[in-house]
C-alpha cells in the first residue's frame, strides 16, 4: 500500500462533508411546469431548488417535526432544528431517499417509529449525530454505506443491530457513553464491508472483541483502554490506520509483537503510560509516542530488523518517516543507532 493511497483515504473518510448529490447543471433550463411542480410540492417550511431537484433543505428552520417528503426527494436536509420524532408518515412517499442528515436536533429512541429507516431501501447514508439517543437505532436498511451517530448518549447496541449492514463502509459512535458491557462478541458481526469504525471518547478499558476484519481505521482514542490482548490484530490484515491516544496502555499491557502488523502505516500512541518505545513491523511508516513516561531510547532494539549495514537497498530499509516524542523524558540529542536503522525518517520530534 502506497503512501499515495494512505492519504486518499484519509481525505475520503475523515472528512465530515461528504459530496453526493445528483448536480443538475446550471445551464440546464427549467420550464415553466417544472417551476410550478417543484414550487407546489415543495413543503413551505422548506426550500427547494429548482437547479437541485432530487434535494429539499428543511435545516435550521426551527421544526419541531419532519413535514412530507416529496417521492422526487434523494437528499433529504433536516439538520439543526427541533426535532423529536421519525415518523412513517412524513416519510412515507420518499422512497428513494439516498441521503438523510438530522444532525443537532431532539431525537430519542423513543421518538423513532419502529422500521420507519428500514422501510427506505434506497438510504445510503444517515446522520443522527448531537440527538439524544440511548441506543443503536434498530432496525436499519441493509442498503446502508454510512451510519453517523456521534455525541449521543448510547449505551447500548440492540443483538442484531449491524447483522444485515453488509453494506456499511463507516460506522461512526464516538463520543458516547459506551462500556465493556455494550460490547458483545457478536455485536459487529454482519459488517463484511466496513473500513472505517470510530469508538473514540467512550467509557471502554478494554478492547472492542472480534472486530471486521476488513477494517482499514480504527479510532479508539479517549478511553480508559488499559490492555491489549495478545494476537488482537492477527485477523484484521487490511489495518493501515490505528489511534489510541489518550487511554491508559502501558508496557504490561502491549504484547511483544501486538503491533507487528504488516498492513500497519499510522500508529497512535500518544498520552498513554508507555515507559519505552514497543516493537513494531518494518512497514510502519508514523509513530505518534509523545507525552508517554519514555525516558531512554535504545535504537538496536527498537529496529524492527538488525541494524543494516552500508550496503542495503533502499526497499530493505524499515519505513518508518515520522517519529513523535515530545512530552517524555527523552533529552537529545538522537541516538546514533535510531538514525542508523530509520534511515528514511524526515521528522523526529523530541
Amino acid at each position: 500500500m502506497t503512501v499515495k493511497l494512505y492519504s486518499s483515504l484519509l481525505v475520503v473518510f475523515l472528512t465530515n462533508t461528504v459530496w453526493t448529490r445528483n448536480i443538475r447543471p446550471m445551464s440546464d433550463e427549467i420550464n415553466p411546469y417544472e417551476q410550478f411542480f417543484y414550487s407546489s410540492e415543495c413543503p413551505q417550511e422548506c426550500f427547494c431548488p429548482p437547479s437541485f431537484p432530487n434535494a429539499l433543505y428543511c435545516d435550521s428552520k426551527e421544526l419541531k417535526e419532519i413535514p412530507p417528503i416529496p417521492a422526487r426527494i434523494w437528499y433529504l436536509y433536516l439538520q439543526n432544528n427541533l426535532i423529536e420524532t421519525v415518523t412513517e408518515k412524513s416519510l412515507m412517499n420518499a422512497t428513494q431517499l439516498k441521503w438523510i442528515n438530522l444532525n443537532n436536533n431532539k431525537i430519542t429512541n423513543k421518538g423513532i417509529e419502529k422500521g420507519v429507516f428500514s422501510n427506505l431501501k434506497s438510504l445510503l447514508y444517515l446522520f443522527l449525530e448531537d440527538n439524544e439517543l440511548e441506543e443503536v437505532p434498530a432496525p436499519l436498511p441493509a442498503s446502508l454505506e454510512q451510519l453517523r451517530l456521534a455525541r449521543n448518549k448510547i449505551s447500548a447496541i440492540p443483538g442484531g443491530a449491524f447483522s444485515s449492514l453488509e453494506n456499511l463502509t463507516m460506522l461512526d459512535l464516538h463520543r458516547n457513553e459506551l462500556l465493556d458491557s455494550s460490547l458483545q462478541s457478536d455485536t459487529f458481526q454482519g459488517l463484511s464491508s466496513l473500513i472505517q469504525l470510530n469508538i473514540a471518547q467512550n467509557s471502554l478499558t478494554k478492547m472492542p472483541p472480534i472486530l471486521p476484519a476488513n477494517v482499514m481505521q480504527l479510532f479508539l482514542d479517549n478511553n480508559s483502554i488499559e490492555a491489549i490482548p495478545e494476537n488482537y490484530f492477527d485477523a484484521m490484515v487490511k489495518l493501515f490506520f490505528l489511534r489510541l491516544n489518550n487511554n491508559k496502555l502501558t508496557d504490561k499491557g502491549l504484547p511483544s509483537k501486538v503491533f507487528n502488523i504488516s498492513s500497519l502505516l499510522d500508529l497512535q500512541l500518544s498520552h498513554n503510560e508507555l515507559t519505552k518505545i514497543p516493537a513494531i513491523s518494518v512497514h510502519l511508516e508514523y509513530l505518534h509516542l509523545d507525552n508517554n513516561k519514555i525516558n531512554t531510547i535504545n535504537g538496536t532494539q527498537v529496529c524492527p530488523i538488525p541494524i543494516p549495514g552500508d550496503r542495503v537497498y533502499e526497499s530493505s530499509l524499515p519505513r518508518l518517516r515520522y517519529l513523535r516524542l515530545d512530552g517524555n523524558e527523552i533529552k537529545p540529542p538522537i541516538p546514533f543507532d535510531l538514525m542508523l536503522c530509520f534511515r528514511l525518517l524526515q521528522a523526529v520530534v523530541i
